[in-house]
């Protein structure tokens, strides 16, 4: 008897270690979702990327979409950019170009929009070179500007993940109280 309770223990001991190892390789922080209708215009305007990786804005951006249309979002428009093309909010200024993004959500009739920042998009360095990804979302309320919702994490895969594949699961996870409304 002795023999199985102990085996139990280890067993039962190396799955929490297991799941506290599992849990370790995300943080988020994410408000509770306001009672957002997914039937609403919506408008995604540009995600900055405040990392060196480029185009990680536009990454985010066009994951963000997919997942919203797969959650049952039916009124979508995203903001194409300046004319200037490439990552123009690396660097640029973002007051303005964001200020540009919300006067065409305006003229869309879009009701919400959803925007952010991308501040890690990248491949550690070292040895195993694991993906790490983090981004932070804003919905913001088209009619005045003000921020509605937040939520903001970050998230590690391991050495054999893909960079997308861990930026897709973070972003699914963040956008999940939307798409419970």
């Amino acid at each position: 008897m002795k023999t199985i309770v102990s085996k139990l223990w280890r067993r039962l001991a190396g799955a929490a270690v297991l799941t506290a190892l599992v849990a370790g390789c995300s943080t988020m922080n994410v408000g509770d979702a306001p009672n957002l209708p997914k039937t609403a215009a919506w408008a995604i305007l540009p995600i900055a990327n405040t990392t060196e990786t480029p185009d990680a804005g536009q990454r985010a951006e066009s994951i963000a979409q997919s997942i919203l249309i797969q959650n049952g979002f039916t009124d979508l428009h995203r903001y194409v950019g300046d004319p200037d093309g490439g990552d123009s909010l690396v660097g640029g200024n973002n007051a303005q170009a964001r200020m540009r993004a919300l006067e065409w959500a305006r003229k869309t009739g879009a009701k919400y929009a959803l925007s952010g920042a991308v501040t890690e998009w990248r491949y550690k360095v070292g040895v195993d070179g694991e993906p790490v990804a983090g981004v932070t979302f804003d919905v913001i309320d088209v009619s005045n500007g003000s921020i509605v919702w937040s939520a903001t994490g970050s998230r590690s895969g391991w050495s054999r993940s893909s960079l997308a594949g861990v930026g897709q699961t973070l972003i699914r996870n963040l956008l999940a109280p939307l798409a419970q409304r």
